[in-house]
């Protein structure tokens, strides 16, 4: 979503007490203060890391971290860029950037990884931005991840190395044309989700089966609110690398849910209630992702060499 139209959207002020704690007041200049409750919030105050050093990176939309090669991360810009991806250090030092080939970004809005049963990682990117609701069908791209070096520092969107030919499954809504910034791949199954983007009701959340080659049909299985106004303004998410735990955010603040001890059946996970996570000063937070383990959150922002932010569990 563009800046000028966000700053339109919220060039007023909302409270609403009725929300309670994670409730965000929304000021006449775009930003807010989460109204976090630090007793009750599943982690403590965000730390930053240090900025994101490439030039090139000016919305950084999601973040993933690699499951495959420590310390390394990676982000995309929002719509209007090349089918880029950036890796990045623990100190938001450029590590490289890649052409995915065989994909092209008309609105790619999150990132996700997923570590398969051969040990072998692979970057998800979704093309699911749909701000004007013109398209009817949309993608999620995955492409074997790159791997760092030295040398791969040097590379930048003027002179990008590429990746290997992404594979793409497209999907459709059951529902309708939708908008969407938020994509998760499960840890063991594969199964991608996305998550819509909503100002005047909660988010749906959907599923899709990982049919790369194909197109398919999206299947609506719950509907997240996160205690906030608006309520279904989601921008980034990630699943935690042992299946337990959901991450996502909004402009202003994060949420985390998680699967309660003993129930194995993952999708309960969408019935349990957000609890608001402190992430931290963003100027427009839209992603947000899990470390190697669930015990760590990682965020980003859109502008110029935005924070990496890192918030640990208590």
């Amino acid at each position: 979503m563009s800046n000028k139209t966000i700053t339109k959207f919220f060039a007023f002020v909302i409270f609403v007490a009725a929300c309670g704690a994670g409730c965000a007041a929304f000021h006449t200049d775009g930003r807010s203060v989460a109204n976090v409750d630090s007793d009750r919030s599943p982690f403590g105050k965000p730390t930053v890391l240090g900025k994101i050093a490439s030039d090139d990176i000016i919305e950084s939309s999601g973040i993933a971290v690699s499951k495959c090669q420590p310390n390394v991360f990676w982000t995309h810009n929002d719509s209007g860029d090349g089918p880029f991806i950036f890796a990045i250090g623990p100190k938001g030092e450029n590590l490289g950037t890649w052409k995915v080939q065989g994909a092209t970004n008309i609105d790619w809005e999150d990132i996700a990884e997923f570590k398969d049963a051969s040990g072998r990682c692979f970057i998800y990117i979704g093309e699911i931005g749909n701000n004007g609701k013109k398209h009817s069908e949309q993608a999620v791209y995955r492409v074997g991840e790159p791997v760092i070096s030295p040398d791969t520092a040097k590379s930048d969107t003027k002179s990008p190395l590429e990746t290997d030919a992404a594979d793409a499954v497209k999907f459709t809504y059951p529902d309708g044309s939708l908008n969407a910034e938020t994509l998760m791949v499960h840890p063991t199954t594969g199964d991608i989700y996305v998550l819509t983007k909503r100002h005047d009701a909660p988010s749906s959340v959907y599923k899709i089966k990982p049919e790369f080659g194909s197109t398919v049909i999206a299947e609506k299985i719950a509907e997240v609110k996160v205690p906030a106004v608006p309520n279904g303004l989601l921008t980034g998410g990630d699943i935690s690398p042992d299946g337990k735990h959901v991450a996502i955010c909004d402009y202003y603040a994060g949420y985390e849910l998680t699967l309660p001890a003993n129930d194995n059946d993952f999708d309960d996970i969408w019935k349990q209630t957000p609890e608001p996570i402190d992430l931290g000063d963003r100027k427009q937070g839209e992603a947000i992702g899990y470390g190697s383990n669930a015990n760590t959150l990682f965020a980003t922002s859109e502008g110029k060499h935005p924070p990496l932010i890192e918030v640990k569990r208590k």
